[in-house]
């Protein structure tokens, strides 16, 4: 009874909790916005590995000599020797602050080396080392000096990995705005299309944003203790926003349906609480699981979006079991009203058990093993493209073809093929003047390594840059860390070596992942079993509920690789394909898809489980399930794929595929999985569906999470037999139940 005495509550501290609400979006607009000045770059890399420890070392030894920012100088009509080009170049390079820029490496400071050079002579380019111990620090002196780089009469193109950050910052301001922009005309569209009423549909919008503003305030508590990623509020606003107006659509929805039955406002709340309110919290709890299991990987992106994803959906939840319902309590019949003309007289959910829902419930329940085999083999076939899967990083071909810092990483590889924006470093502790000598000769017979030389020493510590053709994400480059790694014979005695660079750091993610991996997976199955089994009281539902995410989650894994790897949907998305998904993605997608996937199925299953509850008729409670959450999950999942699909149309190809991902993992759930599989595999499992072991069962119905409702219940109302249906199938499963809604 604990939703439904909430929903008698919050019924009776309506304006309270309204005034409440009120005061914490004045904070979160005053305060909680404030979470983007706070918000850090990167955090792709593994804080212990080798590359990161190795990053370290050379800062703490020869000062920062890293090239942050790498700037490509080009003139058609003139050569490096023309002192309208050269000799501007090297002045404004020599004209840079030593207080923001430590070490500049350009033609001239190396005395005219000719990799600087293109082969016609029109280009170069200089790399720079920049002031600061921190990212955040590095970019603001980038910032200081970014106008002085640019040299008049001169084609100036600033890149490499500070730039491109900025430029990916950037990109997501403009990408929030225009997904916003574009979605929520929309949104507010169809919620007054599935409604029929001005009234009603603003409530799952206004949900929203308050969910969002929320998680906003929340991420910017979690500033304070600890860097989180830029990153994280892509997925703050597409699962606040998604998340909540699903979870509004249900609880607004259902308090309809019980006003239209005949209940006042006030048991109408409570009633609906006790059911639409429980299965949100369900929900919200299984997806809000599913991203915690990011937290469990040490790469500061991905715990910076499980830690957004947690907060949206909190916040959804939150504001749809307390300022919703009060809302409601406020409106109670007037959540009609502004209605569309054409919809006069038609207000609250159809309770009608012999719809188009529920005929195809039973067709798909008369053929279950045809059903199933479709279903599952084409399932499996969307899927297959995952198999040729391949993991790369983050560089400039995320942003779009035109953003600067991506034109510069373009023309480097394109004029200086034997130049690298990224070299691999590889640092030797312990070595003399002539163990340097040999470990450099030593390191410039690695296959793929086009050159190799010192770059700083200190004491009997050195760098040794290894340049290479390609892109620092390839399969060739990451294998020369790999074969450098296993050099340590070959070096002089008692040499200390270690790697860092941008590949050597993905080659240490891909490892860090993998390590964490089969922990988050295990993590995720069995939390997920656990909340299942509470809320439903059977072993059975959960497994073939993860079962059938699995089949869901390869489907969508599939399609992405087809669309972004293999390059599919490059025309229509205007990305660049790289040949490979970033390699924290996946993850990413697991825990967000997986959590979401549950999603549909809880609200299903919910309203399955409460017609078990009513009639002990596996069938019919299918059938019945279906019909009365079939148009509110159909709307609920157009309304997400509206809110993801905004997201496609960022300028950062990983952040569509985020959007594209899941969108494709929401369609398949509301169309294959619970329209077809679903009911054909509850209709083979039949009474055992409901089967939990006897300690279990009497475990479950002490604590599980389900409602015994002290409000009279609706009468049940019979659902005719389609032709060859076989009725009931539970084999004298018919029981006396106490009433209850779950």
């Amino acid at each position: 009874m604990l939703f439904e005495r909430l929903g008698h509550f919050m019924y009776r501290r309506r304006r309270a909790v309204l005034a409440l609400t009120g005061l914490f979006v004045a904070v979160a607009i005053g305060w909680g916005t404030g979470v983007f000045g706070s918000l850090s770059d990167g955090g792709f890399e593994d804080p212990k590995a080798e590359s990161t420890v190795a990053a370290e070392l050379v800062d703490s030894t020869f000062g920062h000599v890293a090239g942050d920012v790498v700037v490509v100088y080009q003139d058609a009509g003139a050569t490096i020797d023309d002192p309208a080009f050269g000799g501007a170049v090297e002045s404004a390079l020599d004209a840079l602050p030593a207080s923001k820029v430590t070490s500049v490496t350009s033609y001239w400071s190396t005395g005219g080396a000719p990799g600087f050079v293109s082969d016609d002579g029109s280009a170069t380019f200089a790399t720079l080392a920049l002031a600061g111990s921190t990212d955040a620090e590095r970019e603001e002196s980038y910032l200081a000096v970014a106008d002085s780089l640019v040299v008049p009469g001169v084609d100036s193109y600033r890149g490499g990995q500070v730039p491109t950050f900025v430029d990916i910052n950037s990109q997501i301001e403009d990408d929030l705005a225009r997904a916003e922009s574009f979605s929520f005309p929309i949104l507010l569209l169809l919620l007054v299309i599935v409604f029929g009423s001005l009234a009603a549909a603003s409530l799952p919008l206004a949900v929203g944003g308050i969910s969002i503003l929320g998680a906003f305030t929340l991420l910017n508590v979690a500033t304070q203790f600890g860097d989180v990623s830029v990153f994280a509020i892509n997925i703050v606003t597409l699962l606040g926003l998604g998340l909540a107006i699903d979870y509004a659509l249900f609880v607004v929805s259902r308090f309809r349906e019980e006003l239209a039955a005949g209940f006042e406002v006030e048991d109408a709340v409570a009633r609906t609480m006790a059911t639409a309110g429980r299965t949100v919290a369900i929900s919200g709890l299984t997806v809000a699981v599913s991203l915690g299991a990011l937290l469990l990987f040490p790469m500061n992106f991905l715990q910076s979006m499980g830690l957004g994803g947690i907060a949206a959906v909190v916040m959804a939840v939150a504001a749809a079991l307390t300022t919703l319902p009060a809302l409601l309590a406020v409106m109670g019949h007037r959540v009609d009203s502004l209605r569309l003309p054409w919809r006069r007289g038609r207000a609250g959910a159809s309770t009608s058990d012999d719809g188009a829902w529920a005929r195809l419930a039973h067709w798909v329940m008369r053929r279950p093993v045809i059903v199933t085999g479709v279903t599952v083999t084409l399932l499996a076939v969307l899927g297959a493209p995952f198999f040729q899967v391949a993991f790369g990083g983050v560089d400039a071909r995320v942003l779009p073809a035109d953003a600067e810092s991506r034109v510069a990483s373009d023309l480097l590889a394109e004029q200086f093929p034997s130049a690298s924006a990224a070299p691999i470093d590889v640092v030797l502790q312990g070595v003399d003047e002539a163990g340097v000598n040999a470990a450099t000769q030593a390191l410039a017979e690695v296959p793929g390594v086009t050159s190799a030389a010192v770059t700083a020493t200190e004491g009997d510590a050195a760098v040794v840059s290894l340049a290479y053709r390609g892109e620092s994400t390839d399969d060739s480059v990451q294998q020369i860390v790999t074969d450098v790694r296993a050099l340590d014979a070959e070096l002089p005695a008692g040499a200390e070596v270690t790697v860092t660079g941008e590949t050597a750091r993905l080659v240490d993610l891909l490892a860090g992942i993998g390590d964490r991996l089969p922990w988050a997976l295990g993590y995720i199955v069995v939390v997920t079993f656990v909340l299942l089994f509470l809320a439903f009281g059977s072993v059975i539902l959960p497994l073939k509920a993860i079962v059938m995410n699995v089949l869901s989650l390869s489907a969508t894994f599939g399609i992405l690789v087809w669309g972004f790897q293999q390059g599919k949907l490059e025309g229509l998305l205007g990305f660049t394909s790289t040949g490979t998904l970033e390699a924290t993605q996946p993850v990413l997608m697991f825990a967000m898809v997986f959590g979401l996937s549950m999603d549909y199925e809880v609200f299903l299953l919910s309203r399955i489980r409460e017609e078990w509850d009513r009639t002990g008729d596996n069938t019919v409670a299918v059938a019945r399930g279906l019909q009365r959450t079939g148009r509110i999950i159909t709307s609920a999942a157009l309304l997400f794929v509206v809110v993801a699909g905004s997201f496609a149309t960022s300028g950062i190809t990983f952040i569509q595929m985020i959007g594209v991902g899941l969108a494709v993992a929401v369609i398949i759930d509301a169309t294959i999985v619970r329209a077809f599989l679903v009911p054909a595999t509850m209709r083979l499992l039949g009474r055992w569906n409901w089967w939990a072991p006897a300690p279990m069962l009497r475990f479950w119905e002490r604590f599980g999470i389900r409602e015994v409702s002290e409000l009279p219940a609706r009468p049940p109302v019979e659902l005719p037999g389609a032709a060859g249906d076989e009725g009931p199938d539970d084999g004298g499963n018919q029981r006396d139940r106490e009433p209850a809604l779950v």
